[in-house]
């Protein structure tokens, strides 16, 4: 088999989002097979599907034999064998966003008995601890959209259009929290603060005013000069070892004016990458 994609993650983090964009690309998609049914599986198509691009497996609470969770590094280490190469990719998202996905479809979580919806997300976060250890890659889709969800599956699967690892940047407010799905965090509370202006105190660094305060800023010139040829340089060495993604996170105290107008500034420094641009705090309070 030449690729083997395990999709794990929270009930409501997207997964089935995930699993159908991966559809699309030519995996063959099968959910929650005990182990040893998933092991004769791999063996079925590898024998009987040799057009198929891959097999995405997705590993999660429905399991119907639940102490396979409790020793999936085992389970995970043989499938490694199984393929020239395989990937487990973690979905999460904040507790607010479930609460708000269950609520909008009207569906019940698969640990919900007598307890309450926190409790049953909880309780699913402490099982899947173990699996979301192994992950080669956890994505955090609070803020994300379908089409970036779908976007980062096309760069873990290689069918992004870019050669480049697929580039996000994300800002965000540190009193909110740094972005779990991460690889470079960059704190921007040094530069002047618009929120201290009257005027701008109410919009956000999507705003032309408050980009123009922000860049006005002789530092953060300088900033996105140097941040720019650091990337540059580490792209293609990311790129050289196989990695399809590269999230940058740009921090300011509520993730409303500098954060953003940063993460802007930079996206356009670098559109030739066509980079996801997500702006996670920029309407809380």
């Amino acid at each position: 088999m030449e690729r083997i994609i395990v999709l794990s993650g929270l009930s409501g983090s997207g997964k089935s989002t995930a699993a159908r964009a991966l559809e699309d690309l030519g995996f063959f998609r099968v959910d929650n097979l005990p182990p040893e049914l998933l092991f004769s599986f791999l063996d079925l198509c590898r024998d009987s599907l040799p057009g198929v691009r891959g097999v995405t497996a997705v590993v999660d609470v429905r399991m119907p034999v639940r102490d396979a969770l409790s020793d999936f590094g085992r389970t995970f280490a043989r499938i490694e064998k199984s393929a020239d190469r395989t990937d487990l990719v973690f979905l999460e998202c904040s507790d607010e966003s479930i609460a708000r996905r269950y609520k909008e479809t009207r569906r019940v979580h698969p640990l919900r008995g007598e307890t309450t919806l926190p409790e049953s997300v909880a309780e699913e976060r402490r099982v899947l601890r173990g699996i979301r250890g192994l992950a080669s890659l956890r994505v955090d889709t609070s803020d994300l959209s379908v089409h970036d969800l779908g976007e980062i599956m096309r760069g873990v699967a290689g069918e992004s259009e870019k050669a480049t690892p697929l580039l996000s940047f994300v800002s965000f407010g540190y009193r909110y929290g740094i972005p779990a799905d991460a690889d470079l965090v960059f704190d921007v509370r040094f530069l002047k603060n618009p929120y201290f202006t009257e005027s701008l105190r109410d919009l956000d660094g999507t705003s032309a005013e408050v980009a123009r305060f922000v860049m006005s800023d002789e530092a953060s010139g300088e900033f996105v000069e140097r941040l720019s040829g650091f990337l540059r340089f580490l792209i293609p060495k990311y790129s050289g070892e196989g990695k399809s993604y590269l999230t940058l996170a740009l921090g300011c105290t509520g993730g409303k004016h500098r954060s953003v107008a940063m993460a802007e500034a930079l996206g356009k420094r670098f559109s030739e990458h066509s980079p996801l641009i997500r702006h996670r705090d920029v309407n809380k309070l």
